[in-house]
Order: C-alpha cells, then structure tokens, then sequence
C-alpha cells in the first residue's frame, strides 16, 4: 500500500476502537472501489468492532463504513439524497455523470463527500454526506447551461435499481475475462491489461486474475467503464459454449 492507503486504513482502523471504546457509531466518508477493498482486506482482527457498508442502494458503488457497538443493528447513514431536474426540460440539455460531478464539486465539495451519482432519463440522484445537503441545495442551481432545480428524496425503495440493458451471448466459459468481453467487446489483450492493472473489482473486492470464476450474481466494477452484474449460465450450446446474460447498468 502506498502512504496514502496506509492513513486510510490506519483511520478505519481508529474508528472502529472508537466505536468499540466509546459505544457509539462511528461513520467514515463516502468510500471508493479501492477504498473498500483495503477495507474488506485488511485483517479482521485489526477492527475492535464490526462494520457494515451501504450507498444508499443496493448496488451502490461508492458506500460509507459504519463501526457498530455490539448491541446495535439499525444504523441510520449520515446522507442525503437529493433529485436534481432541469427547471424547464424544453430547453434542458442533455446532461452525463461528468456534468453533474463537476458541477457539484465546483462548489467546493470534495469527492470524498459524494455517493454515487445516478442517471436517470432527465435528472439525476445526488448522494451527499448529510452536513452538506443543505449547502448543495441552496448553492447548485446551473449545471453547464442549464438552470435546474433540487429536492430532497426521502429513501429509495429497497428494489430500486439504475438502469440497466440485458446483453446475452455465448462465452467459452464463465471466467472473469470471457464474461467481460461479453459486456464490453474489446480485444482480448485490452481485457487482460485492464484487469492486471488493478481496474476490476468483484463484489468490492480487488481482482487481478483473468481466470477468477464468477457466480451468480456477481458485481462487476471496472473503472472507467462502469458495472455489471453476472447474472449466470441460461443454457448449454451444442458446441459446449455457455449462453450467458449479464446487466450493464447505464
């Protein structure tokens, strides 16, 4: 681990003793991919309490830490969701992730701060650490040339889920890179470099291997390319080939 992953885990680690000292919950800052996979690797035995993750959904990418006392099991996450829309979709443009980020962090606000942003047709969810909703309500009103308007969503239901498109078709075998390669038609050789780099996380977890088999099921993050779920084996071809489907989150 370099110096600044070394802090991170040092931190976790200092707010589960807290947690465990002080008997209270104690939260960290929105985590990335990397972020939590020093969180699931590091020995278990270093954490004087337990922790959960969540993101404000099921499938969220980036998620907060919560170090419980013993006797806890509801937690309540310190973050807001927030909708933004445009005020007047007739004269709206249409807006992607990287908008909607930047503009958000031209406020002042570190990444760190900020969940998942969601896009969904013509607005967008916002996840954002409780202490700055307010700010962000009142002090984003245009992203690019757009003016746009903000509320505050309560909670997603528990079967909320981004969009999606369902892609099938036949891979040799259920092996990470196969399964990749169905999602995001590149040549083999760019697969096997995005996945040795340190670019794929499977379930949270850092994976580095091109062989790993996945299970049903499984959440695939690549950096810079986006998400997936595996979602298994459909049928058996006559040539010994697995049809497969997996949903590609847009």
């Amino acid at each position: 681990m370099n110096k600044e992953e070394t802090l991170l885990q040092k931190r976790l680690i200092e707010l589960s003793r807290t947690a465990y000292m002080r008997g209270i919950v104690t939260f960290s800052d929105f985590l990335n991919l990397n972020e939590l996979n020093i969180l699931h690797t590091t020995p278990k035995n270093l954490f004087l309490s337990q922790y959960e993750t969540f993101g404000g959904y099921g499938l969220a990418e980036r998620q907060m830490v919560a170090f419980l006392p013993d006797a806890l099991s509801y937690v309540s996450y310190p973050f807001q969701i927030i909708k933004i829309q445009p005020q007047n979709r007739r004269f709206s443009e249409e807006l992607g992730h990287r908008d909607y980020l930047g503009a958000v962090m031209n406020l002042g606000i570190e990444r760190c701060k900020l969940g998942d942003i969601m896009i969904e047709e013509d607005n967008a969810l916002l996840f954002v650490k409780e202490d700055l909703a307010e700010y962000v309500m009142e002090h984003l009103t245009r992203i690019r040339k757009t003016s746009v308007k903000l509320a505050v969503v309560q909670e997603l239901p528990a079967s909320y889920e981004p969009r999606y498109e369902e892609i099938r078709g036949t891979v040799a075998s259920v092996r990470l890179d196969t399964v990749l390669s169905l999602a995001y038609p590149q040549s083999r050789s760019k697969l096997t470099a995005i996945i040795e780099s340190g670019r794929v996380f499977v379930n949270g977890k850092l994976i580095t291997s091109n062989g790993y088999r996945l299970k049903d099921g499984d959440i695939i993050s690549v950096r810079k390319l986006g998400r997936i779920v595996y979602d298994g084996v459909l049928s058996e071809t006559k040539k010994g080939r697995y049809l497969t489907a997996v949903r590609r989150y847009l």
